[in-house]
C-alpha cells in the first residue's frame, strides 16, 4: 500500500473543502470497507495522497422517521438501517437490501453513502497493481468485452472518453457510430458520420495506415474489424452521390479565405470553411488539384481520378480553384493575398528533395520526381537495374513502381536495420512479394559514374542510426563498404518544406512554418498553417485532421465565436451504447481482395472495393466498445424503486438520476460534493415491497442479478408498480415498460411470465453471460407473484 496523509474532518464544510481537489489525489473515508481494498491492491496508477475521515463529523449517522418519510444519515451503517424498526415495518425493501450486503462484519462498518458510491466491482478494474488499465480508468480497452464477462452488463455498455479505435485515429473519427449506422442499414447516415471529420474517405480508405485497426477491441480476441475497407466503400459511396453529400451551404458569411496548397490539408480546410459558409479559393502552383495525392502516390494505390473527384465535389459546394497559380511569383505575394482575403491558410506540404551532399549527386534521380513521372507515364525503367536509397514508404513506392515498369532488378539500401525500417509493414510486405531486394544498414558513400553516366553506388555499413536520446545521428564503419551496380539510382530520403514564397515575415522553426498548436495561427495575423508544412512528414489522415482544425480555427477568427469541441460522436461519457450480441462470436475479418501478382499493373488499383454485403458483415463484427461493468450496490436499486432522494452538500438528486458510469466514478457527485442524507418518501398504504438477490453464496458475494420492487394493490389487482434491476447494467435499470404493463393486472403466473419477457426485451448479452437474462425473468416472476402473497426471500 502506498503512503498517504490522514485528516479527520470536523465538519461537512471542512470535508468538502479538503475533497474539492483532484479526485485521484484525495479520497473520502466513510466505512472504509471498499476504499482500503482498492488502496491495498494499488488498483489505480496513482493513489490518493490524502484520506479525509468523515466518521468524525457529528450528526451524519442519524435515522429519523417523519410523516413524509425516512431520513437516513449518510454515515448510518448498513446494520443500523437493516435493524431499524421503521425500516423493517414500513420500508422492508430498504431493510432487506441493507441486510443483503456482504457479511455482518462488513455491514457493521459499511455506510449507506459508501455503498452507493463504491467503485466498480469488475475484476479487470480491480486487478491488483493496475495490470489491466481498463477504459473505466482512462485506458483504451474494456477487457471484459471479449474476455471474462459472466457477471457483466446485459443491457449495453457505457461510453467512456472515447472508443479505442477512435483514440488511435489522428482525426478522431467516430468509428463505432459509423458501424452502428451500417448495422441499421443506413448507408447515408454512415457516410455523413464520416464526412463530419473527413471530406475524402475515398482517399483515406485507400492509403491510410489504419492505426484505428491496431486499436480495435477485437485484436485480442480474433482479428480487427476491416475499418479501412469500410471507409473506402463509404468514401466511394459519397463520391457516387456527390450531389447529396457535397452541397453548398445555405447561408453565406461573405468572408473570403484563400487556401494555398491543394493537398489533403488544403482540401480539408477548404471543405470545412465552405461548410461554415465562407467563400473559399484554393490556389496551387500545379495544374491538377490533390497535391501528393495526385502526384506522389502511385495509381496502383490511389488512382488519380479519386483526388480529382474529391476536388470536383468541393467545386460543387462552391469552392473555387486557381490551379497553376504560384504564390510568390508574378507579383502575387502572401502579403497581397492577405490584403485581398479575410484569412489565409498555408497547406503547401513538403516538396523539396533532401540532399546527401555527395560529389556527383546531380546524377541521382529524385524519388518525388520519379513518382510524379511514373504516375504521368513519363518514366520507364524497362531492362534497367535500379537502386533506391531510402527505407520509407515513399521509397517502397519508387521501388515497386520501377519493377512494374519492367526493371530487371530493384534493390533498396537504407540506414536502418530490417526491424527498424520506417516503411509501413504492409508496404514492406508488398515490396518483398514483388521481388525488391533489401539492403538494410547500408548508407550511400560515393556516387559511381563514368563519362557522366551513373554506374552505381558505393555503400558504407551503418552501425547506428540514432544516439541514446533518439536523435538522428548515424554512425558508420568506414572499413565495411560494398559496391552496388545500377543503371539508375533514385534518392528517396525524405522531403523538406519550401516556404520561400511566404517571405521573411513568416516565422519558421526547424525549416517548417511555426504555428500555434491549438489555433494553427502563424506569426502573421490572419494567416494560418497546417499539415506537413508545420508538422513535418506525417500521414494523409493527419494532414486532413490539421485542415479540419485550421478550418474551425479560421471560422472562429472570422466569426468571433468561441472554440468548440471537435466532434466525438453522440453522447458524452456515461451515455449508454448499444452493441450487437453477434459481435462476440469468434469471426475472421473479410480479407481485402487482391489482384494476382501477374495481373498487377502500374496504372491500375491492386485491390477492388469490397461489396456491400462484406461491409455489412464487418459492421456486424464491431462491438461498439464501452465499459460493461455493472453497478454492484445492493442499496442502489432499492432506492431507485423507492423514489428516494439523495441530499448532498450542493443539491438534491433523485435516486434514479444519481448513478452514473464514468471514468473512476459511479455517481453524479462532483469533486468536493458529499452525500449528507438519503430521504425515502413514505410508502403508500398497503404497498408491498421486496428485494430479491441472486448470488453464488448467501454471504459475502455481490449480486449477479437483483430486483427491487414496490407494488400497490387494489381489489386484487396491481394499481401501481416501481421496479429496478441491479447488477445488470452500468447503472440500476428502472423497467418502466414492465411497470406500465402491470398496472390493472392480476399478479398471476401469466402476468408474471409476461412481465419477465418484457423486462429482457432489448437485452444484449455478452459472450458468456446469457444466463443472466433467465435470472432476470425468474426473479421478476417471483417479485410479481409476491405482490399477491407474502413477500418471499431468495
Amino acid at each position: 500500500m502506498r503512503g498517504f496523509a490522514y485528516k479527520r474532518a470536523g465538519s461537512v464544510k471542512e470535508a468538502a473543502a479538503l475533497l474539492a481537489g483532484d479526485p485521484g489525489k484525495v479520497a473520502a473515508l466513510a466505512g472504509g470497507t471498499d476504499l482500503f481494498g482498492t488502496l491495498k491492491d494499488n488498483i489505480h496508477p496513482v493513489g490518493p495522497g490524502l484520506l479525509v475521515d468523515l466518521k468524525s463529523i457529528p450528526g451524519m449517522r442519524a435515522i429519523k422517521e417523519g410523516k413524509k418519510g425516512l431520513s437516513i444519515g449518510a454515515l448510518a451503517t448498513l446494520s443500523e438501517v437493516a435493524a431499524h424498526p421503521a425500516a423493517q415495518a414500513e420500508y422492508p425493501l430498504l431493510a432487506q437490501a441493507a441486510r443483503a450486503v456482504a457479511s455482518p462484519q462488513i455491514r457493521n462498518m459499511g455506510t449507506v453513502a459508501g455503498n452507493l458510491c463504491q467503485e466498480p466491482r469488475c475484476w479487470y478494474y480491480r486487478t491488483p497493481d493496475n495490470r489491466f488499465h481498463c477504459l473505466r480508468k482512462g485506458g483504451d480497452v474494456c477487457g471484459a468485452m471479449f474476455g471474462e464477462n459472466r457477471y457483466h452488463s446485459i443491457f449495453g455498455a457505457s461510453r467512456m472518453a472515447g472508443s479505442p479505435c477512435s483514440h488511435a485515429c489522428p482525426n478522431a473519427t467516430e468509428i463505432p457510430a459509423v458501424m452502428s449506422a451500417l448495422r441499421q442499414g443506413d448507408l447515408a447516415g454512415a457516410a455523413r458520420k464520416l464526412l463530419e471529420v473527413n471530406p475524402m474517405p475515398a482517399v483515406t480508405g485507400r492509403v491510410c495506415p489504419h492505426a484505428c485497426e491496431g486499436g480495435c477491441g477485437r485484436t485480442g480476441h480474433d482479428e480487427a474489424v476491416s475499418i479501412r475497407e469500410v471507409e473506402r466503400f463509404l468514401g466511394d459511396f459519397c463520391l457516387e452521390h456527390a450531389e447529396e453529400f457535397y452541397r453548398a451551404p445555405r447561408n453565406s458569411t461573405r468572408k473570403r479565405v484563400a487556401v494555398v496548397g491543394a493537398g489533403p490539408a488544403g482540401l480539408s480546410a477548404a471543405y470545412f470553411l465552405r461548410k461554415a459558409g465562407h467563400r473559399v479559393t484554393v490556389l496551387d502552383r500545379l495544374p491538377v488539384a490533390g497535391g501528393m495525392l495526385a502526384y506522389g502516390i502511385p495509381s496502383y494505390r490511389l488512382p488519380k481520378e479519386i483526388p480529382a473527384r474529391v476536388a470536383a465535389a468541393l467545386e460543387r459546394m462552391g469552392v473555387e480553384f486557381e490551379l497553376g497559380a504560384e504564390v510568390g511569383a508574378g507579383g502575387r505575394t502572401l502579403a497581397a493575398l492577405r490584403r485581398s482575403f479575410d484569412a489565409v491558410f498555408l497547406g503547401t506540404g513538403l516538396w523539396r528533395t533532401r540532399s546527401l551532399g555527395l560529389d556527383k549527386e546531380e546524377l541521382l534521380g529524385s524519388g518525388l520526381r520519379f513518382l510524379m513521372d511514373s504516375k504521368s507515364g513519363k518514366a520507364s525503367c524497362a531492362g534497367r537495374q535500379v537502386l533506391v536509397i531510402g527505407g520509407g514508404s515513399a521509397a517502397v513506392d519508387a521501388a515497386v513502381s520501377a519493377l512494374r515498369q519492367g526493371a530487371s532488378g530493384v534493390s533498396m539500401a537504407f540506414l536502418e536495420s530490417r526491424a527498424e525500417m520506417p516503411a509501413l509493414p504492409e508496404d514492406i510486405e508488398q515490396a518483398l512479394r514483388e521481388g525488391v531486394e533489401f539492403l538494410p544498414s547500408w548508407g550511400p558513400l560515393r556516387v559511381l559514374e563514368s563519362g557522366g553516366k551513373i554506374q552505381g553506388m558505393e555503400l558504407v555499413r551503418c552501425t547506428a542510426v540514432f544516439d541514446n536520446e533518439k536523435r538522428f545521428r548515424p554512425v558508420f564503419d568506414p572499413v565495411d563498404t560494398r559496391t552496388i551496380e545500377a543503371d539508375e539510382v533514385i534518392l528517396s530520403i525524405g522531403l523538406s518544406a519550401d516556404l520561400s514564397y511566404a517571405g521573411r515575415a513568416l516565422k519558421l522553426g526547424r525549416g517548417l512554418a511555426a504555428a500555434d498548436e491549438d489555433s494553427l495561427a502563424t506569426s502573421l495575423k490572419g494567416v494560418f498553417a497546417g499539415g506537413d508544412a508545420v508538422s513535418g512528414p506525417l500521414t494523409v489522415v493527419s494532414a486532413i485532421a490539421a485542415g479540419r482544425k485550421a478550418g474551425q480555427a479560421i471560422d472562429r477568427f472570422l466569426s468571433g465565436r468561441k472554440a468548440r469541441t471537435l466532434p466525438r460522436g453522440a453522447g458524452g461519457p456515461g451515455s449508454m451504447l448499444e452493441f450487437n450480441a453477434a459481435a462476440f462470436e469468434p469471426s475472421r475479418r473479410t480479407p481485402a481482395p487482391q489482384t494476382s501478382p501477374e495481373g498487377r499493373k502500374l496504372d491500375q488499383e491492386d485491390r477492388p472495393t469490397l461489396d456491400q454485403a462484406a461491409i455489412q458483415e464487418e459492421a456486424r463484427r464491431c462491438a461498439n466498445c464501452g465499459c460493461v461493468a455493472v453497478n454492484a450496490s445492493d442499496m442502489a436499486p432499492a432506492l431507485v424503486a423507492l423514489d428516494a432522494r439523495i441530499k448532498t452538500t450542493r443539491r438534491t438528486i433523485a435516486a434514479g438520476d444519481f448513478f452514473a458510469s464514468e471514468p473512476r466514478r459511479t455517481t453524479r457527485l462532483e469533486p468536493g460534493e458529499l452525500v449528507t442524507e438519503v430521504f425515502v418518501p413514505a410508502p403508500k398504504p398497503g404497498s408491498r415491497q421486496g428485494f430479491l438477490k441472486f448470488r453464488i453464496r448467501n454471504a459475502i458475494d455481490f449480486p449477479i442479478v437483483s430486483v427491487a420492487s414496490v407494488f400497490a394493490m387494489k381489489g386484487g389487482r396491481l394499481r401501481d408498480a416501481a421496479i429496478a434491476l441491479g447488477a445488470v447494467a452500468p447503472s440500476p435499470v428502472r423497467v418502466k415498460a414492465v411497470e406500465a404493463f402491470l398496472k390493472g393486472r392480476i399478479p398471476d403466473e401469466a402476468t408474471a411470465a409476461r412481465a419477465g419477457d418484457i423486462a429482457v426485451q432489448g437485452c444484449m448479452p455478452l459472450g458468456k453471460n446469457g444466463f443472466k437474462v433467465q435470472l432476470v425473468r425468474a426473479l421478476l416472476r417471483k417479485a410479481v407473484l409476491s405482490a399477491g402473497s407474502e413477500a418471499e426471500s431468495l
